[in-house]
């Protein structure tokens, strides 16, 4: 298994080069939404590796809730993130990345402060990477290259049973099967299909992985009796400041709408950015902490893979903190329309959602973490409008594919090296067909 990993690259934009940058990612693109993926400052395409990327400027419209939510308003710097999803180790990315790219990375940072033209780009890029503090992976282990053989395996044999419908006719499931495999073995002799082997899973993700699994637990109970003493209080003190949370749900500006509306649908999977500043208090960081560490913990070692809870949409995401804690951005690469994936978290994780952005200004008021907020489904959606920020630039490795139609694949895929197969199970196969 090849384990995915990911990166963020995150710097202060400067401000007399707003307009350059932005003149710069917009000639990425085709269309409005559409990323030119051999385009000529980072040809996105050549790197078999990379599942998504984009380039987002943090511009954080919304600072005006903190004034009404009672707090000094900061003045934060416009940042430019650059962030990706790949197979294997990121650095080993990274050096490749600016190896083939390294012009056009230097033509698009070199609008950020403390860039110059004598800087190294990798120890650069290092210096101003930022973790997230919780992400998700559909489902790790699935590569670039097998997505790619996969959807070629399921398109010949597409091509194979509709050439042949008289001769596949009413024969049993798992005489069609043989027939099928047959099909696969001679074209993967001929080099027409390709269904590459995994290669072995470093040892030093297996070690990281269980440190993870067994340490989490073992701190957590290590902490069992102070948490048994704070926790009630800090449930009361959480209730309290639910009861007085100001929301702040005005309808979101249409213009602004409507902008994002052209960056939307412009393909089966979209892309999402939500940016939000976090309410004051060490009981609301924490809060946000635990819950964050929680979704993390059950990403990586309990939830099945392809589901996110219920939500089997979602290719990748991720939580990041800024700005010491005080913002915090949400992104992630989604099937279907803003509509519906809206819908899917107030319908399947709504308890989720409701405990992590409950911690933003202006959330739809809470009860008790997880009851109410998103429930009120007006005010969710315009507090969620408000804050979604447009990426200047996506790149999806495979598009027109979803997360159903690559675990479809896969089914399929393994199905066909089968060596014994029960006529249900061979009918259910074939179905999938």
């Amino acid at each position: 298994m090849t384990p995915q990993s990911t990166f963020m690259v995150l710097a202060p934009i400067d401000p007399r080069r707003e307009a350059e940058l932005r003149g710069l990612l917009a000639s990425m693109n085709d269309a409005p939404g559409r990323v030119n993926a051999g385009n000529a400052l980072i040809p996105f395409a050549e790197f078999d590796t990379l599942h998504f990327a984009r380039f987002v400027i943090l511009d954080d419209k919304t600072q005006e809730d903190v004034r009404v939510y009672g707090l000094p308003v900061r003045t934060y710097p416009l940042y430019l993130a650059f962030l990706g999803d790949i197979d294997g180790d990121r650095n080993a990315f990274l050096g490749k990345l600016v190896k083939r790219a390294g012009r056009g990375l230097q033509s698009i940072f070199s609008c950020c402060e403390g860039f110059a033209s004598d800087t190294d780009l990798v120890a650069w890029m290092k210096d101003h990477e930022t973790a997230s503090a919780a992400a998700y992976v559909n489902w790790r282990g699935r590569t670039v290259r097998r997505i790619r053989e996969e959807a070629a395996l399921k398109a010949a044999l597409d091509e194979y049973v509709g050439s042949h419908v008289p001769a596949l006719t009413g024969i049993p499931p798992r005489e069609i099967l043989s027939k099928l495999q047959q099909f696969v073995n001679a074209e993967k002799s001929a080099g027409r299909l390709a269904l590459s082997d995994e290669d072995p899973t470093p040892m030093g993700w297996w070690i990281r992985n269980a440190l993870h699994l067994i340490g989490i637990p073992l701190l957590f109970l290590l902490a069992l009796p102070l948490l048994i003493v704070i926790a009630p209080i800090l449930l009361i003190r959480l209730r309290r400041l639910e009861k007085t949370d100001v929301e702040l749900c005005s309808r979101v500006d249409q213009a602004y709408s409507d902008a994002l509306a052209l960056l939307e649908d412009c393909d089966v999977t979209n892309q999402f950015n939500a940016m939000a500043s976090r309410k004051p208090g060490l009981v609301r960081l924490w809060t946000l902490l635990g819950i964050l560490a929680t979704v993390d913990y059950a990403a990586r070692h309990i939830v099945r893979h392809g589901r996110l809870g219920r939500i089997r949409t979602i290719h990748f995401a991720r939580w990041v903190l800024l700005d010491g804690r005080k913002r915090g951005v949400f992104f992630s690469n989604y099937d279907g329309t803003v509509e519906s994936y809206m819908d899917d978290f107030i319908n399947k994780a709504g308890f989720g959602l409701n405990a992590i952005f409950c911690n933003a200004i202006g959330y739809p008021r809470t009860n008790w973490l997880v009851l109410d907020g998103c429930s009120d489904e007006q005010k969710y959606r315009s507090f969620l409008r408000r804050h979604t920020l447009p990426s200047q630039v996506w790149y999806k490795a495979y598009p027109g594919l979803t997360a159903i139609d690559l675990e479809r694949n896969r089914r399929i895929r393994e199905g066909l090296q089968s060596s014994s197969m029960s006529e249900q199970e061979a009918r259910e196969w074939v179905a999938l067909l």
